[in-house]
C-alpha cells in the first residue's frame, strides 16, 4: 500500500543484509541494520525495562541470541538497574558465532549449517553488540536441533503457545539441562517469536510422537493370499493398536512369490505399548522389524 517492494536474497539473513545495504547506496535510501544499530538496540532495551518493571524477583533472563541486538539491549538495561540479576543467552549449534568470536575477542563468520532456528541463524556477530554481548551477557549456551525441536511441542502441548525454533531456544536449553535457574528468584525465558511454518510444525509434532513411542512404523511380510492382511491387522487391534497407514510392498524386497511385504504406520500408548504389539506379532509368526525416520533402506538387515 505505501509503494515497497519485497525482494529476495539467497537464503540468510546476512546475505539479505548485504543486498539491503546495497541497494540503500544505490538509491540514497537509509539502512536500518537488523541488529547492529544502537538505535534498534536501544528499542530492544524496552524488553529489558518491562522485565524489571514486571517482575520484581527477577533472579535470571534468558535470551535467543542471533546477530546479538535483543541480548545487548535486554542485559544492557537490566544490568544497569540489578547488576546481579543474571543473564544468559542461547544459541544453535548450527549457527553458533558467538563463541569463537568472545574467543577471538572479534567477530568470526561462522560455517553455519540448515537449522530450524532460522530467526537467529546469523553467521557473524555485529561490531556494536559482541562487546555489548561479552560485557553484560553472563552466560552463552548452545542448543541443539532435536531439542529445540522438543521445545516448540512441549510450547504447544502445554503452554499452548505457537513459538519458532529462534524462540524457543530458551527452553530448549531449560528443558535439556543445558541451563540450572536460580535456586531463589523468578527467570524468565524470551520467546522471541511465533513465526514458524505450519507444515514444519505438523513435522515436528508428528516426529516428537514418533520418538516419545506414540507412533510406530513396521515392516513385515505376510502372505499375498486373500485375508492375509486382515489376519496382520486383526492382530494389531487386538493388541491395541491403532493403524493409521498400511502399504503393500512388492518390488524391491527378497520376498517369497507367494508373499507381500507390508509397511504400517500405527498410534500406540507409549513405548512400552508399542513393545508389546511388536511381542504379539511375533509370537503369531511374523518376521518385524521397527522403521525410523532416520532408518535407511528397508532392504537393510533382510535377506
Amino acid at each position: 500500500m505505501r509503494g515497497a517492494g519485497v525482494h529476495l536474497e539467497d537464503d540468510s539473513v546476512d546475505a539479505c543484509i548485504a543486498a539491503a545495504r546495497d541497494r540503500a547506496g544505490e538509491i540514497g535510501a537509509a539502512f536500518v541494520h537488523a541488529f547492529d544499530d544502537p538505535d534498534v538496540i536501544l528499542g530492544q532495551a524496552t524488553l529489558g525495562l518491562e522485565l524489571l518493571d514486571d517482575v520484581p524477583d527477577l533472579a535470571a533472563v534468558v535470551v535467543p541470541i542471533g546477530g546479538g541486538g535483543l541480548a545487548a539491549g535486554v542485559a544492557g538495561a537490566i544490568k544497569a538497574a540489578r547488576t546481579h540479576v543474571r543473564v544468559i543467552g542461547v544459541q544453535v549449534e548450527a549457527c553458533a558465532a558467538f563463541p569463537a568470536s568472545l574467543r577471538a575477542g572479534a567477530p568470526v563468520t561462522f560455517d553455519a549449517a540448515a537449522t530450524i532456528a532460522d530467526g537467529i541463524a546469523i553467521k557473524r556477530p555485529g561490531e556494536l553488540t559482541l562487546p555489548l554481548v561479552e560485557r553484560w551477557v553472563d552466560e552463552l549456551v548452545v542448543v541443539r536441533e532435536d531439542d529445540i525441536a522438543e521445545a516448540m511441542v512441549w510450547l504447544l502441548a502445554r503452554a499452548k503457545l505457537v513459538v519458532e525454533g529462534a524462540g524457543a531456544v530458551g527452553v530448549a536449553a531449560l528443558l535439556a539441562g543445558d541451563l540450572v535457574p536460580p535456586a531463589r528468584g523468578s527467570t524468565v525465558i524470551v520467546l522471541s517469536g511465533g513465526n514458524v511454518d505450519p507444515g514444519l510444525l505438523a513435522v515436528i509434532a508428528q516426529r516428537h510422537e514418533t520418538t516419545a513411542g506414540r507412533r510406530l512404523r513396521l515392516f513385515t511380510r505376510i502372505s499375498d493370499r486373500p485375508g492375509g492382511l486382515a489376519g496382520l491387522l486383526t492382530l494389531i487391534a487386538e493388541a491395541g493398536g491403532n493403524v493409521v497407514h498400511a502399504d503393500h510392498v512388492r518390488e524391491g524386497m527378497p520376498l517369497h512369490v507367494r508373499e507381500t511385504g507390508v509397511e504400517i504406520a500405527l498410534e500406540t500408548r507409549g513405548l512400552g505399548h508399542g513393545d508389546s504389539i511388536v511381542s504379539a506379532l511375533e509370537a503369531a509368526g511374523y518376521a518385524v522389524r521397527r522403521l525410523d525416520l532416520a532408518a535407511g533402506s528397508r532392504l537393510e538387515g533382510w535377506e
